[in-house]
């Protein structure tokens, strides 16, 4: 089975570099009807339940799931966006930040009822995104509710796709504010192939589409 991690060494040091300016994707003002909605939504789908999320970056989406949750375990690859993270207003009886391989999931704990997954999907290959899923898949109970949510191509609004490799991964080029550039993979799947990636692990699974985002939920066997 192909390597999802890949891409890794050019991811994690984009994030590290961007970790202090990461949370800016969230000021687009064509977006924030939907960010608005979404900050409702998701910790609607949480509440009570103990939640892995994945890949937690800044923890932007850890303050509001955890206003609904009974515990989040968050956890990143990076230490420079997981500082950030600990910074934030969230009691800490509510939230456990903790390094992990967001792909391998090596050293996660086990027997959390729900995982949320916010803009990470997009960065795993679409050749690895069956291990990914089934690796989750192995870090949650039985009936488990699961949130991914990621971003829906818009020109103008997106950044452009820079070129498309030999599998069909799509990258982006950009550029921190210190003016380093770096070639970021980012892909957008159609409904089709999401839900056919978590067909082998779902009970259920529906697609809620917005403009700039979509959110999958489904529910483990």
């Amino acid at each position: 089975m192909a390597d999802p991690r890949s891409n890794a060494p050019q991811l994690e040091k984009y994030y590290a570099r961007r970790a202090s300016e990461y949370e800016q994707v969230y000021e687009k003002a064509e977006r924030q009807d939907e960010l608005e909605w979404l900050r409702g939504r998701i910790p609607a789908l949480f509440r009570n339940r103990t939640v892995l999320e994945v890949a937690c970056g800044t923890g932007y989406w850890t303050q509001y799931i955890a206003k609904s949750a009974k515990k989040v375990l968050a956890c990143d690859i990076n230490e420079a966006v997981l500082e950030i993270a600990r910074e934030k207003a969230i009691p800490g009886d509510r939230v456990e930040f903790f390094k992990a391989d967001a792909v391998t999931l090596e050293g996660v704990p086990g027997g959390c009822d729900a995982a949320f997954a916010g803009f990470w999907w997009s960065h795993v290959k679409r050749s690895g995104i069956e291990r990914f899923v089934a690796g989750l898949a192995t870090r949650l109970e039985p009936g488990a509710r699961v949130g991914i949510l990621d971003n829906t191509y818009v020109e103008g609004s997106s950044t452009a796709i820079s070129r498309h490799d030999a599998e069909g991964n799509t990258y982006q080029k950009r550029t921190v504010r210190s003016g380093e550039e770096y070639e970021v993979l980012k892909n957008f799947p159609t409904p089709e192939e999401l839900r056919a990636a978590v067909a082998p692990i779902a009970r259920e699974a529906h697609l809620e589409s917005l403009n700039y985002y979509w959110l999958l939920v489904f529910t483990l066997k």
